[in-house]
């Protein structure tokens, strides 16, 4: 445990900050789930709902750093890349 007093901010902030982030990684994976659920059940309206809000939780992740912007470019070609096989 630090005795300075600016090391113990920094531990509570990263530890709110990680938290925070863990939170939102979390519901970003769970968004892009629920869209490869859809997909797999084969309800395209359901599919393409699910989508918005998964392209848009991987852009802010990607905004805030979590992931990078091109890992969030890969998860969302890759899954309209599925929806469009379910769309054919």
């Amino acid at each position: 445990m630090p005795n300075i007093k600016s090391a113990i901010k920094r531990v509570k902030t990263n530890e709110a900050r990680n938290a925070h982030n863990t939170t939102v990684k979390s519901s970003m994976r769970t968004a892009v789930k629920k869209v490869e659920a859809a997909i797999v059940s084969t309800d395209a309206a359901a599919a393409n709902e699910t989508f918005a809000d998964a392209a848009r939780q991987l852009d802010k992740a990607a905004a805030k750093g979590l992931i990078h912007k091109n890992a969030a470019a890969r998860k969302k070609s890759r899954l309209m890349k599925k929806m469009n096989s379910l769309n054919a």
